[in-house]
């Protein structure tokens, strides 16, 4: 295959909670170069945690640490992860229950021009993007509240207070085939990519997501924690009524310059956890 071999340079700080009212996680996450993704196991469905857990265990059979994946590798590594989520609610103790979880989060992927970010999210967990100065999300939800808002028919204000809020609309799990949203990024750049659940995005607006990020608000008990266990603790503060996970990814390129625009005004914190959560 043509083009340059990945090198660079690349932080990560992984962190997940089981949050304050939940009994158990069914949140799950793979934080292992070339994959950084979050699982949100469905809550009301067979297994929600062995679901999330199941399709992180998947991606990383199929996609082996310090490896330079393919696109195509990628998505062969999703349809494994959504059989093996199916294969749940096949043989389930609790008969045709369905097993399903949302998946999200980025690749590190080679193609024949050379080295690229691959984005692919299914569900309502989300991958944004922070520049240091402003938070972008790049992921469109698949969710019931998401098709109103692109229709015009409620605002995004109102979409964070429906009824239909926690209906997603896409999930592994739910079909024998399944179709995730897929953006391939270029690479040649300083990026900080933020990977997580909805059980933060519900409790943290974009402005207090990005004051942490920026470093200038700070939570947990030791200033010096990372990013993601200063997100997820967070979100347990604002009332942790969900279970939290979230991954801060930030790459340094090797050729990548010292454009101003590309500098990012906070430094991440060593990898937590290399494997999904047990």
């Amino acid at each position: 295959m043509g083009g340059e071999r990945m090198a660079q340079s690349v932080d990560v700080s992984a962190h997940s909670a089981t949050g304050r009212v939940r009994s158990i996680n069914e949140d799950s996450f793979l934080a292992s170069d070339p994959l950084f993704f979050v699982a949100d196991g469905m809550g009301g469905h067979a297994f929600g945690d062995r679901a999330s857990q199941s399709a992180v265990a998947a991606l990383a059979e199929r996609v082996a640490a310090g490896s330079e994946p393919t696109p195509d590798d990628v998505l062969e590594a999703v349809a494994d992860a959504n059989v093996a989520v199916r294969s749940l609610s096949t043989h389930g103790e609790v008969g045709l229950a369905v097993a399903g979880t949302t998946l999200a989060g980025v690749a590190r992927v080679v193609t024949e021009t050379g080295p690229h970010w691959m984005v692919v999210n299914i569900g309502d967990s989300r991958v944004y993007s922070w520049d240091g100065r402003s938070l972008t999300q790049l992921t469109v939800d698949h969710s019931a509240v998401q098709e109103l808002v692109d229709r015009g028919a409620i605002t995004q204000e109102q979409a964070a207070h429906h009824p239909e809020r926690n209906v997603i609309t896409r999930a592994l799990g739910a079909e024998d085939t399944i179709e995730p949203d897929v953006w391939i990024l270029p690479y040649d750049q300083v990026r900080t990519f933020l990977i997580c659940t909805d059980g933060l995005t519900k409790l943290l607006t974009s402005e207090m997501i990005s004051g942490i990020l920026a470093g200038e608000v700070v939570f947990g008990d030791e200033p010096e924690g990372t990013v993601a266990h200063q997100l997820v603790t967070a979100a347990d503060v604002a009332g942790g009524y969900d279970n939290i996970t979230a991954i801060v990814v930030e790459s340094h390129p090797n050729d990548a310059g010292g454009d101003a625009d590309q500098t990012h005004e906070r430094g991440l914190g060593v990898l937590e956890e290399t494997r999904p959560r047990g």
